[in-house]
């Protein structure tokens, strides 16, 4: 089994030996098993707190390079014109403590009916759809350097 223990930092010219697709879910899983999209079995021993965000490579401890893909996923997309309605909707979700991928105009999370009901109520349109879904990490995250 490769035993997962770095995050590169410094991707300029490395190319990746494998991939890893993970749902969102996992990704905030720093010590677990899984499997490559091979078939390999790998452990992660990443930094507790550590979230994988697409396009990250990994590096095991003999050295192989592994890129981190986000696995297709349902998701909510909540759109609205009126930038309120969408500043209000992040705060509700966001008061919910859910994860949410936020655009302009738009906010996506991972899909759930009952909060799919309550952004409808305050006003937005609410479609669902299978994607990535890349949340945003939190100004205090310590593997913070992606920006969306």
């Amino acid at each position: 089994m490769l035993k997962i223990t770095k995050i590169l930092q410094n991707k300029d010219h490395v190319q990746p030996q494998a991939q890893l697709t993970l749902p969102f879910e996992l990704r905030q899983k720093s010590r677990q098993l899984a499997r490559l999209d091979s078939g390999e079995e790998v452990g992660l021993f990443l930094p507790r707190g550590t979230i994988l965000m697409d396009g990250d490579l990994l590096q095991t401890d003999n050295g192989v390079v592994i890129i981190v893909k986000a696995a297709p996923e349902k998701i909510s997309i909540a759109t609205t014109q009126d930038s309120l309605l969408w500043a209000r909707a992040c705060y509700h979700l966001g008061n919910r403590h859910v994860p949410l991928q936020i655009s302009n105009l738009q906010v996506a999370y991972l899909h759930d009916h009952v909060l799919d009901e309550m952004v409808k109520g305050l006003g937005l349109e609410v479609s669902t759809t299978i994607a990535p879904f890349e949340p945003e990490t939190g100004a205090y995250h310590s593997h913070g350097h992606h920006h969306h």
